[in-house]
């Protein structure tokens, strides 16, 4: 045992190579021992400090977790010892500082009213991936309440950690509300990350910074000691550079709990990584939801266009699905939902916060913003002042409203396509390319099929498509509900055909490279 500690100090030594590099390639070294966990785990915290908190300087991070070293460490003695470990032992990953853990890090939401909030108490699906022997490497910013206080907020901030900005370029929005978990990991400041989206919130900051993003199905994974929007629509989910990334991480994450009710309905859990290797998109019915895409540029059309020929190229079976146009009640049924479930639901989680923390409803919030002059600075709370106004979970005008949208994005939305024409998904471009930070207008995200698949609460996998003057842009698998595994296939060959994700650049701004600086100038005399 002693040689073989001597042998893992000096592997320790050396600082392994971490960039692009996902959860099956770090498994693979480690079991191997040509890398120790602890090793891993400085590099990784080497390249946050590099990149993170200096040079580009992202802010996607919040907070790092104090214990993560002595975890790797312990990983690593394990491993000398010849215990048995999960694939995924010892490779550090990233959640979302919405999500509670039991060490010393807050869960903050972004908020400075929740700043003290220390729990101790980890979520089960923290306890479910510390199970597998990941490394909690730290907590990432977030859209500032999962980007629900305010109707012109800006994506990407909070009073707690500033702004996220995007690797691809720095004066871009990253969208939310989990931002700082897809710039994170689209900078590899660690192997995968967590990610929470009620609409949108996974998948539109995975479109936006080259990522693969998993929105399950509401229930596949517990929402317990998650700072709450909408028990009808919240789930946290898997972001990573990869399909077979976002599918290791995925099994790490599900489990029955039975403090969530949603997750009784939840089939037995499965290997989602099992048959990636060899999907094929061959004979798969794949309905084009063009409906969803109106907002959509017409450079980012023609690039769907051409991921279509693609598509049809592998084999798969394309139906055009002209008839689907979004109901406009749907929306103001999804408001009414989700304001009256964010009153109810924040209430019951801030009455059982760390006894530190001194705010104990939503109206309590409210007037705490109102006094913190860094809250306020930039959008106001609209959002959560009308939630306050909220007549409760036993509102007739509530149930009915949730009702219908379950209806209309479900069983007569989703489940209508893809009976009709047999379909195995619902395909659509996922968001448009990141925007402008824009501090005097707020966000202007264009999305595809998202709201969707929120409302019903079924799956929803983005996958990268393409890009538009190098900021990425994802396509939109959505199936019915449980269907993960079918879509993380249809990923995965998509994503072999494709091979369309690059690497970030980091660039200041893309006005700044040379072609558009010189389109910008004056045209020369002598032209």
């Amino acid at each position: 045992m002693l040689i073989a500690l001597l042998a893992a100090a000096a592997v320790a030594s050396s600082t392994p190579s971490v960039e692009e590099r996902g959860l099956a390639d770090l498994s693979a070294d480690l079991a191997a021992g040509r890398i120790t966990s602890e090793a891993l785990t400085k590099a990784y915290l080497a390249r946050i400090a590099a990149i993170d908190k200096a040079g580009p300087t992202l802010n996607s991070i919040l907070a790092l977790n104090p214990a993560a070293l002595a975890e790797a460490r312990a990983v690593d003695r394990a491993r000398a010892e010849g215990r048995p470990l999960s694939p995924l032992a010892g490779i550090p990953v990233l959640v979302k500082d919405n999500i509670e853990t039991a060490d010393e890090m807050a869960t903050t939401a972004g908020s400075l009213a929740l700043a003290d909030n220390i729990t101790h108490r980890d979520a089960p699906l923290v306890a479910h991936m510390r199970a597998t022997g990941l490394i909690i490497l730290g907590k990432t910013n977030l859209s500032e309440w999962a980007n629900i206080r305010s109707s012109a907020s800006i994506s990407g901030w909070s009073a707690v950690g500033g702004l996220v900005r995007n690797p691809y370029a720095l004066d871009r929005n990253v969208c939310g509300s989990s931002s700082g978990t897809g710039a994170a990991i689209a900078a590899s400041l660690a192997a995968a990350g967590v990610g929470t989206e009620t609409d949108g919130s996974i998948t539109c900051p995975s479109s936006l910074t080259g990522l693969v993003g998993l929105k399950p199905t509401v229930g596949r994974i517990s929402r317990t000691y998650v700072v709450p929007i909408s028990h009808s629509q919240d789930t946290p989910g898997p972001m990573a550079r990869s399909v077979l990334d976002a599918a290791l991480l995925l099994n790490a994450m599900v489990g029955a709990d039975d403090q969530d009710p949603a997750t009784k309905a939840s089939p037995p859990p499965v290997d989602f990584s099992q048959g990636l290797a060899s999907a094929s998109l061959k004979g798969v019915r794949l309905g084009i939801l063009r409906g969803a895409a109106e907002a959509f540029s017409a450079e980012q059309m023609a690039a769907f266009d051409a991921t279509l020929k693609l598509l049809a190229a592998q084999g798969a079976v394309l139906v055009e699905i002209t008839d689907f146009h979004r109901n406009p009640a749907l929306g103001a049924d999804e408001d009414l939902v989700l304001k009256t479930e964010l009153k109810a639901d924040l209430d019951v989680y801030l009455a059982k916060a760390a006894p530190q923390v001194q705010m104990r409803t939503l109206a309590q919030l409210i007037g705490f913003n109102a006094k913190s002059p860094r809250e306020m600075v930039l959008f106001g709370q609209d959002y959560f002042e009308a939630a306050e106004q909220a007549k409760g979970l036993d509102d007739p005008a509530y149930l009915a409203a949730r009702a219908r949208a379950k209806q209309m994005a479900g069983p007569e939305g989703i489940d209508r396509l893809l009976a009709r024409d047999k379909l195995d998904a619902l395909i659509a471009p996922s968001y448009g390319p990141a925007w402008r930070i824009d501090v005097v207008t707020g966000d202007h995200d264009a999305g595809g099929i998202a709201s969707l698949a929120a409302i019903a609460g079924y799956p929803h996998l983005t996958v990268p498509m393409g890009a538009i003057r190098g900021l990425p842009i994802g396509l939109s698998f959505v199936g019915p509900a449980w269907s993960e595994a079918k879509l993380l296939q249809m990923g995965a060959a998509f994503e072999r055909a494709a091979q369309a994700r690059h690497p970030p650049t980091y660039l200041p701004s893309l006005e700044d490279q040379a072609d558009l600086q010189e389109a910008f100038a004056p045209a020369s005399k002598t032209q």
